[in-house]
């Protein structure tokens, strides 16, 4: 979404270390193991040079869900018998690579794994970027703990550039804006990556629908009872592969108490669709270690993050993440820290 952020272009953005579950990746440089199944988007680039970087053997934990072991190898994680690494031998790998920055892209439902990954960050004293749907930088004791140390952290789960999340917040405050009284909406995902299959598991599903339906709610001139709501992943279909598609209903009222519907379909290239987002967050991240700032990096989170600690408007958020850019918010975060600590003793 910018080309220029602080001096960074997006091809300044290198890759120094992995880590991956899949035996079809792991031992196997950074490069080819990319291109690996059960990675299945549309390929927009080839030519990746050879980085020399290994992918690493990681820690599973809860990152894998049973039931995928049902599934046949070209739809699902094939686990490496590499032995695992401890959080010591990650944290030693993350300095020897010289790494500002972790970035979090495990499967939705890695409650454990996410958390195992931010305490690597935390002690390697790198910056952490949660992009999956596990309170990290939104919960006060992990918030806390990055501020002490001064270590800057954008979360959480990723928005994309243009998904179903940012349009249903952006058609939700539409509707707000112009005195529509919205009753009920829904949103319906679909797709056929492991994302999807993955969330078949409803249990992983609880912090992603949290997340989700939060994102949404935060931009209602009405908060909507639970049961005139639902957001979340439907159901896998293989042949989609990496493409979702997503189904928005919107039913409210307008002057006269007259009905209006609006139904709407998105069609996406999901993981090109994050990572546009996610090359922003990544470069503001590396000025807020080169200006030395450290704890939830409030801005950006609002506008990249779909459950950031304090929601806004898509368009404050931007107008925010402009000014952290630019370097002129700093009054602006005061007054946002201010409000971050009302919201960590609920009376925000």
């Amino acid at each position: 979404m910018h080309w220029d952020i602080g001096g960074y272009k997006p091809g300044d953005i290198e890759v120094v270390a992995v880590f991956d579950i899949d035996r079809r990746k792991v031992g196997k440089e950074m490069s080819k193991a990319i291109f690996q199944p059960p990675n299945c988007t549309k390929i927009f680039y080839k030519d990746i040079p050879n980085t020399g970087v290994i992918t690493k053997m990681g820690k599973i934990l809860d990152s894998f869900a049973d039931h995928m072991q049902s599934y046949d190898e070209q739809h699902t994680f094939i686990l490496s018998d590499q032995k695992e690494l401890t959080q010591e031998e990650i944290i030693q790998e993350l300095k020897k690579s010289k790494a500002d920055m972790l970035i979090n892209y495990l499967p939705v439902g890695s409650e454990q794994a996410a958390k195992f990954y931010a305490e690597c960050a935390l002690k390697a004293k790198v910056g952490f970027i949660n992009c999956i749907p596990v309170f990290i930088a939104s919960n006060p004791t992990w918030a806390q703990r990055f501020k002490n140390d001064n270590i800057p952290i954008i979360g959480d789960d990723i928005k994309s550039q243009i998904g179903a999340t940012i349009v249903h917040r952006v058609l939700t405050n539409l509707f707000k804006k112009r005195g529509v009284k919205l009753k009920r909406t829904y949103q319906l995902n679909t797709g056929g990556n492991t994302d999807f299959l993955n969330m078949l598991d409803r249990r992983r599903l609880i912090s992603k629908k949290r997340s989700k339906t939060e994102a949404v709610q935060s931009q209602t001139a009405v908060r909507l009872k639970n049961e005139n709501i639902h957001i979340g992943p439907s159901d896998w279909v293989p042949w989609q592969k990496d493409n979702k598609v997503c189904f928005i209903r919107m039913e409210g009222n307008i002057f006269g108490d007259i009905p209006i519907n609006l139904e709407l379909r998105l069609s996406v290239e999901d993981s090109p669709n994050s990572a546009g987002v996610v090359i922003d967050a990544i470069r503001c991240l590396k000025i807020a270690l080169e200006r030395n700032q450290g704890g939830v990096l409030y801005n950006p989170s609002s506008y990249f993050m779909k459950r950031p600690p304090i929601q806004y408007s898509d368009d404050e958020a931007y107008q925010l993440t402009e000014e952290f850019i630019e370097g002129n918010s700093e009054v602006r975060m005061q007054s946002i820290d201010k409000m971050a600590e009302q919201n960590e003793k609920g009376t925000y």
